[in-house]
């Protein structure tokens, strides 16, 4: 198996460690915003807007990410984090729930948005396909963490569990042998999952542009990654659930999620009317980028250099003269004397008969 940590030092008391969690996290991050800024540029905006909003939207997110796995282990009936307040804090051990990070992410894009005058559905839209790829690139961290795995299988893709991480009903060594013991890999079936229809919406998005409204890329995300994750829920045996139903709670949300996404697509296409929408946006809202001003520099051809002098209130283009090029004064011709024609250069060759 891969260790977690891909190295640690002690520097002065602290110490330091960096783990592949937190390097594909991040990594999955990264290139979920790299695509999200061509999908936004591709729709009108300003697509660098996406990095600037990453200094909210990460960091928020991650916080909601934690919480949310938190209060899921918690609801699952675990003392760890009741018993140790201090863990909570303790990201790098893994631990990020996704639908709390799309939640606080969510608030935290908005109030930029707004901040900025940007129009939130365009965001929303573009960032979409982008959340299922980022997701699913970080995904490997859970198999070199050995967690987020399904039950016991005899399927040739399964993948061994160490005894360490076992979950509680696969402990007994006995009945699930180390050495022959396999579980799904849940976190490589939602990974595959995403990458599938993160490419279905960016075709969707690409081939019938004239018929995509403002939301409704982002509807239909909320219809396929809400019914993906309702699917892996069903190969999660660590996942607490509502009372004594197989229904999870991260169940019983992806199916909210799917259901919020047919009402806004209903309601998007106008085969549902609800009051709150009826002022719904059309088109996206564009916001017109600033233009800087600019100055022309003139080439050498031109005969003509350009300099800028900056004052406080304008920019004044004063033309400066080039200094003629010193050329070296031509020769005076000299006359080339004639040779002197002598009787024996003009003499008549003699008759060969003589």
């Amino acid at each position: 198996m891969i260790d977690p940590v891909i190295f640690s030092f002690k520097l002065f008391n602290l110490v330091i460690t960096l783990r592949w969690y937190g390097v594909l996290v991040m990594f999955g991050a990264v290139v979920g915003a790299w695509i999200a800024e061509r999908e936004i540029r591709r729709r009108g905006e300003n697509g660098e807007t996406i990095w600037d909003a990453m200094v909210w939207v990460l960091p928020l997110g991650i916080i909601g990410a934690r919480l949310w796995y938190v209060v899921n282990n918690i609801l699952g009936g675990s003392t760890y984090y009741t018993d140790n307040p201090a863990k909570i804090i303790n990201i790098p051990e893994g631990g990020l729930h996704f639908f709390g990070g799309l939640l606080f992410g969510a608030f935290a894009l908005f109030f930029f948005l707004k901040k900025n005058g940007m129009d939130f559905w365009l965001f929303l839209d573009s960032i979409a396909p982008a959340i299922l790829i980022g997701q699913a690139l970080a995904r490997p961290a859970n198999f070199i963490n050995q967690e987020l795995y399904g039950q016991p299988t005899k399927l040739p893709w399964g993948i061994p569990i160490e005894a360490g991480h076992r979950l509680a009903q696969y402990a007994d060594l006995s009945l699930f042998p180390v050495e022959s013991t396999r579980f799904h890999p849940t976190f490589a079936y939602e990974m595959i999952l995403n990458v599938l229809l993160a490419l279905l919406l960016l075709w969707v998005s690409r081939q019938y542009v004239e018929k995509m409204k403002p939301g409704a890329v982002f509807s239909g995300w909320l219809v396929f990654a809400g019914l993906a994750r309702a699917f892996i829920e069903f190969f999660r045996p660590d996942q607490p659930r509502i009372g004594d139903s197989f229904v999870t709670y991260s169940m019983f949300v992806s199916l909210l999620m799917a259901i919020v996404g047919i009402v806004m697509l209903l309601v998007r296409y106008g085969k549902l009317k609800l009051a709150f929408a009826e002022n719904w946006e059309e088109e996206y809202q564009i916001k017109p980028l600033e233009k800087s001003p600019r100055v022309r520099v003139r080439t050498l051809a031109e005969d003509v250099v350009e300099e800028v002098e900056e004052n406080e209130d304008e920019v004044i283009i004063k033309p400066v003269k080039r200094k003629p090029v010193a050329t070296a004064k031509p020769r005076a011709k000299t006359a080339v004397k004639a040779k002197p024609v002598t009787k024996k250069d003009t003499a008549k060759p003699k008759d060969p008969k003589q």
